[in-house]
């Protein structure tokens, strides 16, 4: 389980995130949503280590953020930030196959080279797999980031944002994906998402954020309702029930 205790993160005197305290729900996918400027970006590199909380404390089962070592660390919980920058000039399963270098450390086993070429397959990017990623579209790109980072086989897994350059298919394909991660293979996801109906669609838990502080906690049918809608984002909206989900209709 992944606890975030008394947390708080600022920058240059700008408090974005105060005193969080949280607990994500084993073996489902969780979704953070709300405005630009909540603090869920934030949120998942201070529970990565990409940056360090200035106080609280930050666990991911028996490891202590911050005092854990990183191997340990990459070996239990992976991350896809928003700023994916690799050199033009690898191809596509040169990019997923690093997602095994915690594993293997430079010596890649029959087993590490099987994982690459099941996250190449899983996110279809089997046709190009030998292709440079400046050669690929946005959304090829994204995919295969996506892919390193399921590469890497962690029990926690973080995606920031992960639709972005994505098209109706391809994000109607990897939510699904995620909640099959958790439900078949007993993964953790915890995922930024900007798009209310995808996370009420796919997420079992939902965590909504506002100026660096949770509002609300809980079920996408306890979270998303009209007043937290129209409390958070500023905006009227009309929340109706459909299939036993709600829908953000604005």
């Amino acid at each position: 389980m992944i606890r975030v205790q008394n947390t708080s993160y600022a920058v240059s005197g700008t408090t974005i995130l105060s005193d969080i305290n949280l607990e994500i729900t084993q073996g489902v996918v969780t979704a953070l949503v709300g405005p630009n400027g909540a603090g869920k970006s934030t949120l998942l590199s201070l529970i990565a280590r990409i940056n360090k909380a200035q106080s609280g404390q930050i666990t991911v089962d028996d490891l202590t953020i911050g005092d854990c070592d990183d191997r340990d660390l990459a070996l239990r919980l992976s991350i896809l930030t928003q700023d994916n920058t690799m050199g033009a000039r690898l191809t596509v399963r040169d990019l997923v196959s690093f997602g095994r270098y915690p594993h293997h450390r430079g010596r890649a086993t029959a087993d590490d080279l099987a994982t690459i070429e099941t996250a190449i397959d899983r996110f279809d990017l089997t046709e190009l797999a030998d292709r440079y990623l400046d050669d690929l579209s946005g959304g090829q790109k994204q995919r295969a980031f996506i892919a390193m980072t399921f590469a890497q086989n962690t029990d926690y897994i973080l995606l920031d944002e992960p639709l972005n350059n994505l098209d109706i298919a391809a994000s109607r394909h990897l939510m699904p994906l995620l909640h099959d991660l958790c439900a078949d293979q007993g993964k953790t996801i915890i995922v930024v998402l900007h798009d209310l109906n995808y996370a009420a669609r796919y997420a079992d838990q939902l965590v909504m954020m506002r100026d660096g502080q949770v509002v609300a906690q809980g079920t996408p049918k306890e979270v998303l309702t009209a007043q937290n809608v129209s409390d958070v984002f500023q905006t009227e909206a009309d929340v109706r029930i459909i299939d036993g989900r709600p829908m953000v209709i604005v």
